[in-house]
């Protein structure tokens, strides 16, 4: 049985008041309710303030280019199917950078987990609008204004059916936790979206703006519904829903792959040395 104690505890170089904090408590209690043990994570993670996160936790830890920790996680998955794959990085990171890598890993809906810290605008980098800053945010490298409508990572999540979509937000630190522990166990691609504040940078989107703002889903609600589920994703600021927002029972890509071509292709099978020289010959 895994403990808190297991996963360490380190010096961080966040700011005082980052929502980064809570976000780190909730994974680790996540990874304990789950049961996981530290050998048996990887967490992959791309650069910003979000993507430190990873370094402050004793786990196997791989920390890459910015906005290429899901090509990483897809690759390592892909090898060690037992193993727990985690992609833990920012807004900017995820959905800037590596937009492109995140509407691949749902297509092919591989079965890792990808965490976002989003605080809506590149911490790391002093304070630009990112993907998910609402238009007219004001910064130093936008003065008049963000010009540009905000990506809705959730909305575009549902409607490509991922397997898990989920939004929480680190000023509800049990309500997140659950979240997570949720998504690891999800057979398939996971997504949960952390709301958080950015005390230097953002000074619009605080933990008090958004306890007044996030609301909780009813437990009637059906996440299996993608049309009702798109309408909750594209709910406007005055009323944010956090909780599961959608999932489905697609098929993972292991799950497809299992038995046919693909499986021994990527590494699904152990090595087969008789079947890699036949490729070889293939190709070569």
């Amino acid at each position: 049985m895994s403990t808190l104690k297991d996963y360490g505890s380190f010096e961080t170089a966040w700011c005082p008041g980052c929502g980064n904090f809570s976000i780190l408590k909730a994974v680790k209690q996540a990874l304990v309710q789950c049961n996981l043990a530290p050998h048996d994570v990887l967490f992959v993670s791309g650069i910003g303030q979000a993507a430190k996160a990873p370094h402050y936790l004793h786990a196997n830890v791989f920390n890459g280019l910015h906005g290429r920790s899901l090509p990483v996680a897809t690759g390592a998955k892909l090898a060690n199917p037992h193993l727990t794959v985690i992609a833990e990085s920012g807004d900017g990171c995820n959905y800037g950078e590596g937009g492109n890598h995140f509407l691949a890993a749902i297509r092919r809906n591989i079965d890792i987990t990808l965490l976002v810290h989003d605080n809506r605008v590149y911490g790391l980098t002093k304070g630009q609008a990112s993907p998910t800053s609402p238009e007219g945010f004001v910064s130093k490298a936008q003065p008049d204004g963000n010009p540009s409508l905000p990506f809705n990572p959730v909305a575009v999540a549902t409607v490509m059916q991922a397997g898990f979509v989920a939004r929480g937000f680190a000023g509800e630190m049990a309500h997140l936790t659950d979240l997570i522990c949720q998504a690891i166990a999800h057979k398939g691609f996971s997504l949960v979206d952390i709301l958080q504040p950015c005390v230097s940078f953002n000074r619009l989107n605080t933990f008090s703006w958004y306890q007044e703002h996030c609301r909780k889903l009813e437990n009637s609600y059906d996440p299996t519904n993608q049309r009702g589920a798109l309408d909750v994703a594209m709910m406007d600021e005055n009323r944010l829903p956090i909780g599961v927002i959608y999932r489905n029972k697609r098929p993972s890509f292991k799950e497809k792959a299992e038995g046919s071509s693909s499986e021994r292709a990527f590494g699904l099978q152990p090595f087969n040395q008789a079947l890699f020289e036949e490729v070889l010959a293939h190709y070569y």
